[in-house]
Order: structure tokens, then C-alpha cells, then sequence
């Protein structure tokens, strides 16, 4: 069939998929994850305008509780050909997000990128030839270079992933906070940057302890690990309106018996790894695999750990269930892993990526606080044999964003 036939077929279907009822059509796009949804605008406006609208809009985020989480991963290439890789929870499905192309003006090419953070639309990326940040914001297609920090350029293997965050306006405004905790002459310290002036600051925590606890809408970071506990720094989310934010507090959290000593990454020779995120820390088992001919591990258990109200230690507040860890991990054997830990009304979401051999793999496990039960999330493949892994992140606010525009994405 020639392209004209094939243009004039889609045409003809949609008009006829326009002529179902709305109360049908509403129920079928309900159940879309949001960037099909965001398709359906480049096929006809009266559909476009049906998803676009305020009240589709507000029941969709009720019935998908705001469009679940997502997983991003990116595969180190040049930048002309840069291209992130989401996959929805929701939807079950992996989609490529072409950011090349938004990267250009910012990004000279064979310069090496790697991905730290996402937020809304918003997505981190650090440069290690110009050891700068440079953000992209995919709603609307911009890039900017960020400053450099007080500290000064850093390199990418500067970052550490539980000492940072990227937090979007909630309110959809076009802004973001990037916050990063930091040892300074033996002092924690946080630095932040907003997108709204353009500027840096970097405000040294008070220490914790006082009796004033965690606020459970606090943003918290893991800077350190000091012996039998941790150091943690916890400061406020986007304020209501102009007011000064609280300074950041310093919390300095006891391991219970069984958990110290714990390395923050995986790695061969190890038992057990931390993955730090938003207050909760996440213990992986392991023991030596066998009957493999290089060394390697298989996970044995996934333990899930929150800061207690005062701040001052950290409590277990479940294990997962055998079948559930046998199902995301089917112990396979890794080499190193790395994870990513997110909450967002009451749900944490981790992520675990391996590699043995040169192969990664990834598993998704969730923890739904209120019903206290743990669930395997399937990750199909995408390709990640042989991959070059140049960063992960993981988001619960990345759906709402995206809504204004729909050019910037597709569906693999």
C-alpha cells in the first residue's frame, strides 16, 4: 500500500473512532498511559481536545494516581544521537524520549553526558568535559547550562546519587530546585539551585537531635556513612508562597543490629548494599553465586527501612516477601548493581540494575504502605545488552508535565 493510501486509512479510522460515543472514548483513554494519551493529539483534534480537557484531565490523574512512576535510562552515546528510555509501571510499556535535538545548543559534540535526575519534565544531565549541569526541560523543549556551584565544576563521578534530588514546581510552573548535600571542612552542608533566579546558595545544616524530628514532607538526602550510622540532611519542599524556607537539618540515624556496616554499592565482595531515597533506605542480600564461571552474587533478600519521627535512628519497616524478591530478580547472578529508591503518597519505589558480564538487568519492586504489601513490577527488555549505562532515575511526577505538549516523545 503507498503512503498516500496508508495516510488516507489512518485518516478514515480516526474519523470513524471519533464517532463512538464520548462516554466510551473517555472509558478506552482512561486506560492509556499518558504518552499515548499525548499521541492521540497529533491524530485529531476532536480527540486531542477530549484528553486536553480539565475534567478528562483531573479524573485521569485520580483513576492512574497521577500516572505512577517511571524509570528512566540512559545509553552513553554521542549526543547527536542522545536518546532516554522510560518505562511506565502504569502501562507496562518502554518509550524513547529523543533529547539530542534539545541538547545541541547546550551540548558540544563528543562531549560526555551522564544522567542523574528527572522531575516533572525536567531532566538532569552532567557534562564530564565541562564538568557543568545542564538541564532539559522537555515540555517545552528548552536547555540551560547551570552555573557552576560554590564548590566549583565538578566532574560526573562527583555526584552522588543519594545526595541528590530534582525537585519541579508542583504547581506546573516552569522552575525546578536541584539540591545537593555535601561534607564541607567537616560540616554538612546543602547546596541549592533554582531555576527561577538562576543562582546558587549553600546553607550549612543544623544539627539534629533537638527534638524536632523529620517533617514527613521533607526532603531528605544521605550525605555520609560514619561508622555504625549515617548522616542525613533534611530541608523543606516548595514553599506557598514567598516566605523563608526552614534551614536544613543535619540527622545523624543509628543502623539497627544486623543492618551497619552495609557498603552504598554493590559489589561483589559485599553481603548486603544501601540504596538511599527519600528518607528510606533499601538492604539488599546477597550471597556468592554458584556454578558461574566468573565471580558473582544473587540476591537473597530486599529490606525496606525508614527514619524513625526523631530522626536519630533508622527503623525496618518490612521485608519482602521470597516469592516476591525470586520473582523481580529470578536470582540471577550480577557483578555490580546500583538502585534508585523514590516515595510519593505512601508508595516506595525501587529499582535495582545489574550488570554481570556486560549484561544489565533491571527489576522493579514496589511497597504500598497503607495495604503493607510488596509487588513485582515486570521490566521487559530494552536492549540492554552490551549497554552502556550512563545513568538512571527514577520519578512519580513526570506524568503531569508532560500534558501541555506532545512533539517531544514516542511510543518504542
Amino acid at each position: 500500500m503507498s503512503n498516500g493510501n496508508l495516510g488516507a486509512a489512518a485518516t478514515s479510522a480516526a474519523i470513524g473512532f471519533c464517532l463512538l460515543p464520548s462516554e466510551l472514548l473517555q472509558e478506552i483513554f482512561l486506560r492509556l498511559a499518558l504518552p499515548e494519551l499525548l499521541l492521540l493529539r497529533s491524530v485529531s483534534k476532536d480527540l486531542g481536545s477530549l484528553v486536553s480537557g480539565g475534567d478528562f484531565r483531573r479524573l485521569y490523574d485520580l483513576r492512574s494516581g497521577r500516572g505512577g512512576g517511571w524509570l528512566f535510562v540512559y545509553k552513553k552515546r554521542p549526543p547527536r544521537y542522545s536518546v532516554l528510555r522510560g518505562f511506565n509501571d502504569r502501562s507496562g510499556r518502554w518509550f524513547h524520549f529523543p533529547v539530542a535535538g534539545i541538547l545541541s545548543p547546550a551540548v558540544p559534540p563528543g562531549e560526555d553526558l551522564y544522567f542523574l535526575a528527572a522531575s516533572g519534565g525536567f531532566f538532569l544531565f552532567a557534562s564530564n568535559g565541562r564538568r557543568e549541569l545542564v538541564a532539559v526541560n522537555l515540555a517545552t523543549r528548552a536547555v540551560r547550562r547551570i552555573p557552576p556551584s560554590p564548590l566549583g565544576p565538578r566532574g560526573t563521578s562527583s555526584w552522588r546519587r543519594s545526595g541528590l534530588k530534582l525537585v519541579a514546581d508542583p504547581s506546573g510552573a516552569d522552575r525546578f530546585r536541584f539540591l545537593f548535600a555535601e561534607m564541607v571542612n567537616n560540616r554538612s552542608v546543602l547546596l541549592e539551585y533554582r531555576s527561577d533566579t538562576d543562582t546558587w546558595h549553600l546553607v550549612e545544616a543544623e544539627a539534629g537531635g533537638g527534638g524536632g524530628g523529620v517533617d514527613g514532607r521533607a526532603i531528605c538526602l544521605n550525605l555520609a556513612h560514619l561508622g555504625s550510622e549515617s548522616v542525613v540532611v533534611s530541608c523543606a519542599g516548595w514553599g506557598d508562597g514567598g516566605e523563608a524556607l526552614p534551614a536544613p537539618v543535619a540527622h545523624r540515624p543509628r543502623f539497627p543490629e544486623g543492618f551497619e556496616g552495609g557498603p552504598p554499592v554493590g559489589l561483589t565482595t559485599s553481603d548486603r548494599f544501601h540504596v538511599y531515597g527519600d528518607g528510606n533506605m533499601v538492604v539488599v542480600r546477597s550471597e556468592e553465586a554458584s556454578g558461574t564461571s566468573v565471580r558473582a552474587r544473587v540476591v537473597t533478600g530486599v529490606e525496606l527501612l525508614g527514619l524513625s519521627g526523631d530522626g536519630r535512628g533508622w527503623e525496618l519497616t518490612s521485608t519482602a516477601p521470597a516469592a516476591v524478591v525470586e520473582e523481580a530478580l529470578r536470582r540471577r547472578p550480577y557483578g555490580v548493581m546500583m538502585g534508585c529508591v523514590v516515595e510519593r503518597e505512601a508508595v516506595v519505589r525501587v529499582v535495582l540494575m545489574s550488570n554481570c558480564r556486560g549484561n544489565w538487568d533491571l527489576a522493579w519492586l514496589s511497597y504500598h504502605r497503607a495495604q503493607g504489601k510488596w509487588r513485582c513490577v515486570p521490566v521487559p527488555d530494552c536492549g540492554t545488552k552490551g549497554l552502556n549505562m550512563a545513568g538512571i532515575a527514577l520519578s512519580s511526577t513526570f506524568s503531569r508535565s508532560l500534558w501541555p505538549s506532545s512533539s517531544s516523545l514516542s511510543s518504542n
